[in-house]
């Protein structure tokens, strides 16, 4: 159900939410990222497509699914601590959070909170880069660096990170010291197979994709996914998936809208995804067939 305005009291326990945080203050080459989220809604809701995903579910005529105003980050000194305590206040009413970004920096105090919800957190990790630096440029919180926080905070049980071609030797060095599990571009295969016991968090950079997919990024790193690839590994994951985020979207740098359609058309598969609705309808595909 899309809503411009909404009271806390209507969601329900399970619903999903759909939160957008215009936050790009830690991007390290280009901002821009701060516009996506108004231009991802504006996708997910663009006439030129529907609202049914490739498993044949309508989203339009589902309820528990909601499009809320953007948080709002006017002090940049408290804008991490902002981003925690408004997902922690959803996740205390059990809600399920997509979070648009924004720059990948966002995804740490979001993790944060998920963290304290569910402490044998997994995290699948869709990127072309690792974001394992300890520092980059001085900046401890930069775009590049918050999976080495979330590590070194203990934050995840099990992180898999699958598209990476930028890897680094110190962020190789990174990648040793905590344990990731890294599904490098060549063999992305492996990432359509992908099984995780426990809750599972997706955190989706939008340049996991090939420019030629998704021009508007900031980072353009060819020899990426396919949007196929993508939507293969959503589609296919096995695990409980309790919430996600879509960022790096650079709307600055796109092309005609169509990188914007792309993280739409992401936004709905894992609002299905999330539901469940996928793997009852496979079911009932099966059975019919």
């Amino acid at each position: 159900m899309h809503i411009t305005n909404y009271e806390k009291n209507e969601l329900n326990e399970k619903d999903i939410v759909v939160l957008g945080v215009p936050f790009d203050r830690n991007s390290s080459y280009k901002r821009g990222a701060a516009l996506a989220p108004a231009q991802i809604r504006e996708a997910l809701f663009c006439e030129s497509s529907n609202l049914w995903t490739e498993n044949r579910t309508d989203l339009g005529e589902m309820s528990g699914w909601h499009v809320i105003p953007d948080l709002v980050l006017s002090d940049e000194q408290n804008a991490f601590e902002r981003i925690e305590k408004e997902t922690d206040n959803f996740l205390k009413k059990k809600l399920r959070i997509i979070t648009l970004g924004g720059d990948h920096s966002i995804t740490l105090p979001v993790i944060r909170a998920y963290a304290r919800e569910y402490p044998k957190l997994n995290i699948l990790h869709l990127d072309a880069h690792p974001d394992l630096y300890d520092e980059l440029g001085g900046n401890r919180y930069s775009h590049a660096c918050p999976f080495a926080r979330i590590m070194e905070e203990n934050l995840a049980e099990r992180l898999v990170q699958a598209g990476i071609r930028t890897m680094t030797g110190h962020q190789y060095e990174q990648a040793q010291r905590f344990g990731v599990e890294v599904i490098e571009m060549g063999n992305i295969g492996d990432a359509k197979k992908l099984s995780f016991d426990g809750p599972v968090y997706i955190s989706l950079d939008m340049d996991c994709l090939d420019p030629a997919f998704a021009p508007g990024v900031s980072h353009h790193e060819p020899g990426g996914m396919s949007t196929r690839d993508v939507l293969e590994i959503v589609q296919n994951l096995k695990g409980n998936i309790v919430g996600a985020d879509i960022v790096e979207f650079n709307p600055e740098r796109d092309i005609n809208g169509m990188t914007g359609m792309v993280a739409g058309k992401l936004l709905k598969e894992l609002i299905a995804k999330i539901m469940g609705s996928t793997s009852q309808t496979n079911e009932a595909l099966n059975a019919f067939q």
